[in-house]
């Protein structure tokens, strides 16, 4: 699941920053849209980043059933999940701006590694997070 786009994020992140950031989004509909396939949920092509993301988030049911206090963490986990949500939206417009999927003009400057790296670093996170929780999910079944 993503595996392309993780090859394509690390070869590209410091020589080619808008590559780098392109993919991070990608990385993040292909995950979420795996996922729904996955559980036998129906999405549209038409979604945008962060309802997919939301909707996935929904579907995996993030937090666990045995834990204690499980109506105080599922807000935390809510609020740390919304606030990654959050910077999808952000790498949305980076990559709108500066990242691949748009032509630019000769004249655009692009972004830094740095601002790519933190692109990336985001979009792995949540990435890695919902598959992970996808599959504890299929193993307590």
């Amino acid at each position: 699941m993503g595996r392309p786009q993780i090859f394509r994020m690390e070869e590209a992140v410091n020589f080619d920053p808008d590559l780098a950031i392109g993919t991070a989004k990608e990385l993040i509909e292909a995950c979420c849209k795996t996922i729904l396939a996955e559980l036998q949920v129906e999405y549209s092509d038409s979604w945008k980043i962060t309802k997919l993301v939301k909707e996935t988030s929904k579907k995996l049911k993030i937090t666990p059933d045995d834990i204690k206090d499980q109506a105080k963490a599922a807000e935390t986990i809510k609020c740390l999940l919304s606030n990654l949500a959050t910077i999808t939206q952000g790498i949305t417009a980076l990559r709108n701006k500066y990242g691949t999927g748009h032509g630019h003009s000769a004249r655009t400057k692009g972004l830094k590694p740095r601002h790519a790296k933190l692109a990336v670093g985001a979009a792995s996170t949540l990435a890695v997070f919902l598959v992970e929780t996808y599959h504890a999910r299929q193993n307590e079944n």
